[in-house]
Formats: structure tokens, C-alpha cells, sequence
């Protein structure tokens, strides 16, 4: 298949995938009525941040999978993505913080070790994860927050 159209591909599946989930599962009065600590953003910002970010995440898969679809990178690529897309239905549909956190670590692991198994082989796939490892921290972070507080 022509490289072109797997960047499509990918763009298409992983920001259509991201905005699917984020739209079957919204935040909610639930997420409305929790306290917050002061430094939680505000909703307007995740929609235009998620965007950003999914582009990027869809454009290292490409680069990683055009160096081997079976390679390590690849499958590392895949499982962050599945547990990406558990986080949402885990934290805003199950109300489930505690399991949304153990997901977001996980997300935190795999993309740590994506980072370190790209980093040679395709500098620029690693860095396109950098951003995204940024904010899943963060997101971390925060979803461990309003877990202690609520």
C-alpha cells in the first residue's frame, strides 16, 4: 500500500477513534459536580489539545509503522493507543478514577518505552511522543488529584 495512504490511514483511524470515544463518553454533571485543584484546565482547552496530539501520535505509528508493522515500536504504539482509549469510558463512563488511573500510567509506561525504542531507528517518531507523554503525565496528575479529592 502506498505510504501516503497509511498516513491517512492512521490520521484518520487514530483522531477519528480519539474523537469517537471523547464524544460517546463526555464529561458530564458527575465531572461538573467534582471539586478540582486549581490548576485543572479548562474544558475548552481538551478539544483543541486532543487534536493536536492525536495528529501527532497517528503520524509516529506511520513513521514506526513503515520500520516494521511487527516491530517493537509498533506493538508498543498499539497498546498505548488501546489503553488510551480505555481511559475515557474507564474515568467518565465507570466513574472509576482509581481504574482510570492505573490506565493513564500504564499510557505513561508504554509511551515512555515507545520513546526509548524509537529513539534511535527514528529520532523524530520519539519526539512527536514527547508532547503527548507531556500531557498524559499531567492528565496523570491530575486524575490522581481529583481522585484524593472527591
Amino acid at each position: 500500500m502506498n505510504r501516503w495512504a497509511v498516513l491517512a490511514i492512521f490520521l484518520l483511524a487514530t483522531m477519528g477513534l480519539g474523537a469517537f470515544v471523547g464524544a460517546a463518553t463526555p464529561p458530564g454533571q458527575w465531572y461538573a459536580d467534582l471539586q478540582k485543584p486549581f490548576f485543572n484546565p479548562p474544558n475548552w482547552l481538551f478539544a483543541p489539545v486532543w487534536t493536536i496530539l492525536y495528529a501527532m501520535v497517528a503520524i509516529a505509528g506511520w513513521r514506526a509503522w513503515t520500520r516494521g508493522v511487527n516491530g517493537p515500536a509498533m506493538r508498543l504504539w498499539f497498546a498505548q493507543f488501546a489503553l488510551n482509549l480505555t481511559w475515557s469510558p474507564a474515568f467518565f463512563g465507570l466513574q472509576m478514577m482509581g481504574l482510570a488511573l492505573i490506565i493513564i500510567i500504564g499510557m505513561v509506561l508504554l509511551t515512555v518505552a515507545f520513546i526509548r525504542t524509537s529513539w534511535q531507528p527514528d529520532r523524530n517518531a520519539a519526539l512527536l511522543m514527547v508532547p503527548y507523554l507531556g500531557w498524559i503525565s499531567f492528565a496523570g496528575l491530575l486524575n490522581a488529584t481529583l481522585w484524593a479529592m472527591n
